[in-house]
């Protein structure tokens, strides 16, 4: 699907989707639950959840394939956890697709060996080329078996070595990785220790594992650099809600500063795990008016100057931010970004691209942007690399356009927020399907 869009000044009230990233834990870590307790006859349980798409359907679907009932019904899942008698019924022959997840890949692929089961992992898009480095060696030397990376589909199996109690992972590739092990460890007999080494990236979102894996098991102790996976006691589940997506928060809030009408957007959690909840501190380093209120955030329309932004905690954000620099008053640096080389597109290319392609002054660097601001971009034709990300921004990025902008693939926020375009139009946003 092409959409060009007219430009136009949108404003007004919007309520956010559901945060996938919560989301893909809470799911995961009930379908674990009896399996964390050695329960056998665990009760359903239900995952908050009001919005789906593509990716939190992949994860729900493979936890299925792994033995797991996860039922979608009204506002969230019914899930009845995976148990020894349910892992009967995967086969070498069973095959799960993570679509085009990263998360859903990432997280599940150390609880296959640890759940001691043979099984094909299917992969659509650019996920096959997206490194598994170097979670892939360091479960290989525990006892799993992998097929080459990269392989469609890529088989799985082996048994994670419960006896070699030391597994070590790098925390600046993806924090995914060690939100993997984190999940895979406690199912595992005995005591474990998983050290995180180098600089963690994304920190926010390995605490925000911590915290879903503690609703069912208190085995994990410690933090960063060093967790301990202890024998004991079980722990009571609490609440089980996804709250609000700050990464969909973003492209909103972006919106109201650089355009001519305020932008409010209401049912997020201020106290949260999410890294991109930063892009409030992001918005008002360029100069943006931001007001929060108990469950609101509203961004005002703001005279903006170039400023200079860290990625290292919040690479998804980058693509929003840059459009922020494109139109603010000077030169704006991202740095710390180079990860996003791995993402759904490479990010550093697809987002200059985009915006060269509007009529930016940006430069692409190894690890990250130099922008320098003019007061409206020209219009035109973009790609949107099927990233959700870079289709959003370009949508925000023509509110301060001269003339219509065309984006093309712009289905592909589906995989993060299929309302994007409906949301877009209610605050006032002309486009028209091509």
């Amino acid at each position: 699907m092409n959409l060009t869009i007219i430009p136009s000044a949108i404003g007004g009230n919007v309520r956010i989707p559901t945060s996938k990233s919560e989301a893909h834990r809470l799911l995961i870590a009930a379908a674990l639950s009896a399996l964390y307790n050695n329960d056998p006859n665990p009760r359903t349980l239900f995952v908050e959840c009001t919005d789906t798409n593509e990716d939190i359907d992949a994860t729900a679907r493979c936890l299925c394939g792994l033995g797991a009932n996860i039922q979608r019904s009204g506002n969230g899942f019914f899930v009845t956890p995976i148990t020894q008698d349910s892992l009967k019924d995967v086969t070498d022959d069973t095959v799960i697709d993570c679509g085009e997840s990263g998360s859903t890949l990432r997280f599940i692929l150390p609880i296959i060996p640890a759940l001691k089961l043979s099984v094909k992992i299917n992969m659509h898009g650019r996920l096959p080329q997206r490194p598994l480095s170097p979670l892939y060696e360091e479960l290989v030397a525990h006892g799993a078996e992998l097929s080459e990376q990269g392989s469609v589909p890529l088989r799985v199996g082996g048994v994670l070595d419960s006896g070699t109690n030391e597994f070590s992972i790098r925390g600046d590739v993806s924090s995914q990785f060690v939100s993997g092990l984190l999940f895979a460890l406690p199912l595992l007999y005995g005591n474990q220790t998983l050290t995180v080494t180098g600089q963690a990236e994304s920190v926010p979102y390995i605490y925000m594992t911590l915290d879903a894996i503690s609703k069912f098991t208190d085995r994990i102790h410690g933090q960063l650099p060093t967790f301990r996976i202890c024998e004991s006691g079980s722990a009571n589940c609490s609440t089980l809600t996804a709250g609000g997506d700050w990464s969909g928060v973003a492209f909103w809030l972006a919106a109201g500063v650089i355009g001519k009408r305020p932008i409010t957007v209401s049912g997020v959690d201020l106290d949260t795990r999410q890294g991109d909840a930063k892009i409030i501190d992001v918005l008002r380093s360029f100069g943006g008016k931001i007001e929060v209120s108990a469950n609101s955030v509203t961004a005002y329309p703001s005279k903006l100057y170039g400023a200079s932004v860290d990625a290292t905690q919040i690479p998804d954000l980058v693509p929003i931010v840059a459009t922020v620099a494109a139109v603010a008053d000077g030169k704006t640096e991202i740095f710390g970004a180079a990860r996003l080389r791995l993402k759904e597109s490479d990010r550093l290319e697809s987002v200059t691209r985009m915006l060269s392609g509007l009529g930016a002054d940006i430069l692409q660097l190894d690890d990250g942007l130099i922008i320098n601001g003019k007061r409206y971009l020209d219009g035109g034709t973009v790609d949107s690399f099927s990233d959700h990300r870079i289709a959003m921004s370009a949508g925000v990025a023509a509110t301060v356009c001269k003339s219509p902008v065309t984006v093309l693939g712009a289905q592909c926020v589906s995989k993060s927020y299929p309302a994007f375009w409906n949301d877009y139009n209610s605050l006032g946003g002309a486009f028209e399907n091509e």
